[in-house]
């Protein structure tokens, strides 16, 4: 199945504790259904000190499901997204303005 998020797209949060905060995607693990959003759903971390970084406790951005995001418009609202052809390609494109992402 083609993905509906990417790393790099504009998401909202739909749910849980930073509902409606808005950030990017780091990173996608599709297999688990997760994603990383840059800044949102912050946890600390215990950081073991070594020859490179410092150690500590450190803030890290923990995974959000995806049903839990929704990518943003160019109105920046949250929308669903859909797929079409255009030029014998296959493209992303928002639900509420008919964009292509």
């Amino acid at each position: 199945m083609a993905a509906k998020l990417r790393k790099g797209d504009k998401v909202v949060v739909l749910a849980g504790k930073d509902k409606g905060k808005e950030g990017e995607i780091t990173s996608v693990d599709p297999k688990a259904g997760k994603a990383v959003v840059d800044g949102l759903n912050m946890a600390i971390r215990h950081v073991r000190q070594s020859q490179t970084s410092q150690g500590g406790r450190q803030p890290k951005a923990m995974p959000i499901d995806l049903s839990n995001l929704a990518i943003v418009d160019k109105n920046g609202k949250a929308t669903r997204v859909g797929f079409r052809e255009e030029d014998g390609k296959k493209v992303r494109f928002a639900k509420t303005t008919g964009d292509v992402i």
